[in-house]
């Protein structure tokens, strides 16, 4: 007899009874249950941490101790409110958005319609980047320059190549490396002698001239692959700087690195000046690039060359069909791009004054990206935003969280940013727009996406 013909023979309620859903598969209690883990999950990540003398230490203090039904009543009081108070929640808050949102609008109209007020703003904005880090301690100060500055340049210049020409880039760590042992070489660090030994400072064109190099010489062999096929290539890209640096021993010192590298100074046309130990001076000297580079850029984007990588960035196909010489224009995103990581590295070794293959690592790469992406793409003040508070925030964890969890809360707080504003902290008005159109079904938000194949 088949299924069928079994089926048939069914009474009302037998056949009733097999549709039923059971109650614990219903969506209310499958939320239930996802609470009930993220509770304990919450508690192991805050709980006791592991040693080796005893591999059950970390389970055993946190399912004896309170903090569990602390995670649990926190994780279980959310299900709560969302399934029985969801809906009067999400009035309240809809009687509340014109209240809170009206107000944000306008005054960023009023901004963006207000030359005057604009410029104000951002005067105002260069006065406290230049007076606020002298009121701090010295270990915020170093923070400043060892990573935020260092990585708000690397973000502005990501912001080039995969927020306005949608190329993404997952090796671009690597271009700092490039500037950092170009450092090395120019002031005579290296096991090779170069021409003439220079000083950091006057090393700065030099290395972004070969960061700029090295930003075609990546561009050109991948000019058609987009998405996660770039990706892939960017990846290798950065694992072949990192394995040269490490394994040349005759060229880059390998392992051991580069020692001694000498601060900044300057002497010319009756300016003399040492950059010394004080991390200071290396901060106004990286708002000033910071700065110059924003200017830069700033004018790039509402340029026709802006134009063109806006135009392949939404649809190479049709750019190329209108004339845009795809080629030109993404070997321009990627060596513009790179560039300013020439001028990032340069202040980094010469204010660490040692490098080796170990300050690259790949991790570095990504976590670029997630500050161009926490921030919104495209946007100069997002990267600027997403890049300083996430490098804040593992050193504000510093004093409450070991130093293996810490980035675990910076993943966690990225996921759940792209889970309820992907666009990021301050997204561009072209993104918002894309998203906007994708929640409506038309077009694809992920300006990144690519063909089958993966090229065109």
């Amino acid at each position: 007899m088949s299924a069928v013909e079994t089926s048939q023979n069914l009474t009302p309620s037998q056949a009733a009874k097999l549709r039923r859903t059971a109650w614990y598969r219903q969506p209310r209690f499958s939320r239930l249950w996802a609470m009930l883990a993220l509770g304990v999950l919450l508690a192991l990540v805050t709980g006791e941490q592991g040693n080796t003398r005893d591999i059950f230490f970390s389970l055993e203090t946190t399912f004896t101790g309170g903090g569990l039904w602390v995670c649990l009543a926190l994780t279980v009081g959310v299900w709560v409110l969302r399934e029985f108070a969801g809906d009067g929640l999400k009035g309240l808050a809809e009687k509340a958005k014109p209240g809170t949102v009206a107000p944000l609008a306008a005054v960023r109209g009023r901004i963006q319609a207000d030359k005057r007020l604009r410029w104000g703003l951002i005067v105002l904005a260069l006065v406290l980047a230049l007076a606020i880090p002298s009121m701090v301690e010295r270990y915020w100060q170093t923070v400043l320059v060892d990573q935020i500055a260092i990585f708000v340049l690397l973000a502005i210049g990501l912001n080039v190549v995969i927020g306005w020409a949608g190329l993404l880039d997952l090796g671009f760590f690597a271009f700092f490396a490039v500037g950092a042992y170009s450092t090395a070489f120019w002031t005579g660090r290296l096991p090779i002698e170069p021409p003439v030994v220079l000083n950091p400072f006057w090393v700065i064109p030099i290395a972004v001239v070969t960061c700029l190099l090295t930003g075609l010489l990546l561009g050109a062999p991948t000019l058609r692959l987009r998405g996660d096929y770039l990706a892939i290539v960017t990846l290798g890209f950065h694992e072949i700087i990192y394995l040269v640096a490490k394994n040349a021993d005759g060229v880059t010192g390998g392992p051991q690195g580069a020692r001694m590298i000498p601060d900044f100074s300057i002497d010319f046309a009756g300016i003399s000046y040492k950059w010394s130990i004080d991390p200071l001076p290396y901060w106004y000297l990286l708002v000033f690039f910071i700065v110059i580079v924003i200017i830069l850029f700033s004018r790039l984007e509402h340029s026709r060359v802006g134009r063109a990588w806006t135009a392949i960035r939404e649809d190479e196909i049709a750019a190329a069909a209108n004339g845009v010489d795809t080629v030109r224009f993404k070997l321009m995103a990627f060596a513009i791009g790179a560039s300013t990581s020439g001028v990032a590295g340069v202040v980094f070794t010469s204010k660490y004054g040692y490098i080796n293959p170990e300050v690259f690592p790949l991790l570095q790469s990504i976590l670029v990206l997630a500050y161009v992406i926490f921030g919104g793409m495209g946007s100069i003040p997002g990267v600027l935003i997403g890049a300083a508070a996430l490098v804040w925030l593992p050193e504000a964890l510093k004093d409450y969280v070991d130093p293996s969890d810490r980035y675990m809360y910076l993943g966690a707080l990225l996921v759940i940013m792209m889970i309820y504003r992907p666009q990021g902290i301050w997204p561009s008005r072209r993104r918002q727009r894309e998203l906007k159109l994708a929640q409506e079904g038309i077009g694809d938000a992920d300006a990144m996406s690519e063909p089958a194949g993966g090229k065109f």
